[in-house]
């Protein structure tokens, strides 16, 4: 990337970078699956087609604006760009993970909705749904999903993963990793012969939704 970039754009990529690699260490992707994007201003840095993430550097940053054009970079984007430009344009985000994470997407071809069995559904804005099956890297999947995401930051993708967006890379990824922990402990607890796991009502998932607004440290 040129130094000529605003530093706002060189750190977004590093943080674009340094997201996928955690992706990939903390078992959410195999290989060049999934990938992560951020916003800065009318530009999305985007993880490449095809690049494993450990031999990403600063100068293999690859952009394009809301429409989709390249904008920057000689890498192709990856094939899923219609998903990452698909929650920008429909939300606030500045961030967005997609992984391929394996409870998660195990869940995806169980249910329509991820069972309330803990209150970190919260987190995602309510109960998880599933969006419906759709071929990858295609405007039929970025609709499903956008139908899935109506009302909260993460979602299933059917037969495929998952997608969470937010404020942060930071945030955008500790939503990704807390739905694959509920979709864990679900997969879990169900999993015991002659036993169903107790669910959590919405009054009880709202309780735990006001809760949470002030939750953490106070500056």
């Amino acid at each position: 990337m040129s130094e000529q970039q605003p530093e706002s754009v060189r750190q977004a990529w590093r943080d674009v970078v340094d997201t996928a690699r955690r992706s990939a260490a903390d078992g959410l992707v195999v290989g060049t699956s999934g990938n992560v994007s951020a916003r800065v201003g009318d530009l999305v840095l985007v993880t490449p087609s095809g690049v494993p993430y450990d031999r990403l550097g600063p100068e293999d940053a690859v952009g394009v604006d809301l429409e989709g054009h390249q904008v920057l970079g000689d890498l192709g984007p990856t094939s899923e760009l219609p998903l990452h430009l698909a929650v920008y344009r429909s939300t606030d985000a500045a961030a967005v993970v997609h992984t391929h994470a394996v409870h998660a997407t195990a869940v995806s071809t169980l249910v329509a909705e991820v069972p309330l069995v803990h209150y970190a559904a919260a987190i995602l804005g309510g109960p998880v749904r599933t969006a419906a099956y759709a071929r990858y890297g295609t405007p039929e999947l970025a609709d499903a999903m956008l139908e899935a995401l109506r009302d909260r930051t993460g979602c299933l993708l059917a037969n495929h993963g998952t997608v969470t967006y937010g404020d942060t890379l930071d945030q955008a990824y500790d939503r990704t990793a807390q739905l694959e922990w509920l979709c864990h402990l679900w997969l879990t607890a169900s999993s015991v012969p002659g036993r169903t796991p107790a669910l959590l009502s919405t009054a009880q998932l709202a309780e735990v939704t006001e809760a949470l607004k002030g939750y953490g440290q106070r500056g």
